[in-house]
Protein backbone atom coordinates (compact mmCIF):
# COMPACT_ATOMS: atom_id res chain seq x y z
CA UNK A 1 0.00 0.00 0.00
CA UNK A 2 2.52 2.29 0.85
CA UNK A 3 4.43 1.84 -2.26
CA UNK A 4 1.45 2.70 -4.31
CA UNK A 5 0.96 6.00 -1.98
CA UNK A 6 5.00 6.80 -3.12
CA UNK A 7 4.54 6.20 -6.97
CA UNK A 8 1.05 8.15 -6.58
CA UNK A 9 2.99 11.25 -5.07
CA UNK A 10 4.54 12.80 -8.02
CA UNK A 11 1.51 13.02 -9.97
CA UNK A 12 -0.50 14.95 -6.94
CA UNK A 13 2.52 17.20 -6.49
CA UNK A 14 1.56 18.17 -10.08
CA UNK A 15 -1.81 17.98 -9.92
CA UNK A 16 -1.21 20.88 -6.84
CA UNK A 17 1.32 22.76 -8.24
CA UNK A 18 -1.27 22.84 -11.78
CA UNK A 19 -3.99 23.99 -9.44
CA UNK A 20 -1.57 27.24 -7.92
CA UNK A 21 0.29 27.92 -11.29
CA UNK A 22 -2.57 27.61 -13.97
CA UNK A 23 -6.20 26.91 -13.08
CA UNK A 24 -6.40 29.40 -9.61
CA UNK A 25 -4.86 32.31 -11.62
CA UNK A 26 -7.02 31.97 -14.59
CA UNK A 27 -10.38 31.97 -12.35
CA UNK A 28 -9.25 34.87 -10.43
CA UNK A 29 -8.89 36.76 -14.40
CA UNK A 30 -12.37 35.52 -15.42
CA UNK A 31 -13.58 36.67 -12.43
CA UNK A 32 -12.15 40.51 -12.72
CA UNK A 33 -12.73 40.64 -16.38
CA UNK A 34 -16.50 39.69 -15.42
CA UNK A 35 -17.09 42.00 -12.61
CA UNK A 36 -15.47 45.11 -14.79
CA UNK A 37 -18.11 44.02 -17.66
CA UNK A 38 -21.21 43.90 -15.00
CA UNK A 39 -19.29 47.74 -14.19
CA UNK A 40 -19.55 49.34 -17.53
CA UNK A 41 -21.57 52.29 -17.44
CA UNK A 42 -22.61 54.96 -20.18
CA UNK A 43 -19.40 57.09 -21.05
CA UNK A 44 -17.17 54.93 -20.64
CA UNK A 45 -14.23 54.33 -23.32
CA UNK A 46 -13.98 50.99 -24.09
CA UNK A 47 -11.82 48.21 -26.47
CA UNK A 48 -13.47 45.45 -27.72
CA UNK A 49 -12.06 42.28 -27.89
CA UNK A 50 -11.66 42.77 -31.99
CA UNK A 51 -9.75 46.38 -31.23
CA UNK A 52 -12.55 48.69 -31.54
CA UNK A 53 -12.30 51.78 -29.55
CA UNK A 54 -15.50 53.55 -28.74
CA UNK A 55 -17.35 55.22 -25.68
CA UNK A 56 -20.52 53.64 -24.30
CA UNK A 57 -23.56 55.71 -25.27
CA UNK A 58 -26.23 53.10 -23.73
CA UNK A 59 -26.35 50.28 -21.82
CA UNK A 60 -28.90 47.52 -22.08
CA UNK A 61 -30.73 44.71 -20.28
CA UNK A 62 -29.77 41.77 -23.05
CA UNK A 63 -26.05 41.93 -22.31
CA UNK A 64 -25.74 44.42 -25.13
CA UNK A 65 -23.95 47.84 -25.17
CA UNK A 66 -24.54 50.73 -27.80
CA UNK A 67 -21.06 52.11 -28.36
CA UNK A 68 -19.85 55.49 -30.28
CA UNK A 69 -17.27 54.50 -32.59
CA UNK A 70 -17.04 58.28 -34.46
CA UNK A 71 -19.22 61.23 -34.15
CA UNK A 72 -23.08 59.80 -34.75
CA UNK A 73 -21.71 56.39 -35.85
CA UNK A 74 -23.45 53.68 -33.25
CA UNK A 75 -22.63 50.15 -32.86
CA UNK A 76 -24.39 47.52 -30.67
CA UNK A 77 -21.53 45.06 -29.19
CA UNK A 78 -22.17 41.72 -26.69
CA UNK A 79 -20.66 42.85 -23.70
CA UNK A 80 -18.33 39.15 -23.02
CA UNK A 81 -16.96 40.94 -25.93
CA UNK A 82 -15.41 44.20 -24.19
CA UNK A 83 -11.41 43.30 -23.29
CA UNK A 84 -10.62 46.77 -21.50
CA UNK A 85 -12.04 49.49 -20.02
CA UNK A 86 -10.29 52.47 -20.51
CA UNK A 87 -12.30 54.70 -18.10
CA UNK A 88 -14.60 57.44 -17.64
CA UNK A 89 -14.11 60.38 -20.21
CA UNK A 90 -13.30 63.88 -18.37
CA UNK A 91 -14.17 67.27 -20.29
CA UNK A 92 -11.17 69.32 -20.97
CA UNK A 93 -9.88 71.27 -18.74
CA UNK A 94 -11.63 75.12 -19.91
CA UNK A 95 -9.51 77.05 -17.78
CA UNK A 96 -5.97 77.02 -19.31
CA UNK A 97 -2.85 78.52 -17.02
CA UNK A 98 -2.58 82.59 -18.24
CA UNK A 99 0.19 83.11 -20.35
CA UNK A 100 3.97 84.67 -19.40
CA UNK A 101 2.24 88.22 -19.97
CA UNK A 102 -1.08 87.69 -17.97
CA UNK A 103 -3.26 87.39 -21.36
CA UNK A 104 -5.23 84.37 -21.78
CA UNK A 105 -5.15 82.86 -25.70
CA UNK A 106 -7.90 83.52 -27.54
CA UNK A 107 -6.85 81.05 -30.17
CA UNK A 108 -7.02 81.50 -33.73
CA UNK A 109 -4.53 84.11 -35.55
CA UNK A 110 -6.14 86.63 -33.64
CA UNK A 111 -3.31 86.51 -31.56
CA UNK A 112 -0.61 86.93 -34.18
CA UNK A 113 -2.37 90.15 -35.42
CA UNK A 114 -2.46 91.82 -31.88
CA UNK A 115 -1.27 95.65 -31.61
CA UNK A 116 1.18 95.70 -28.44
Amino acid sequence: MSQELVQLMPLILIGVVFYFLLIRPQQKKVKEHRAMIEAVRRGDNIVTSGGILGKVIKVREDNIVQVEIAPEVRIDVVKSTISEVRGKTEPADTTSAPKADGEKSSGGLSGLFKKK
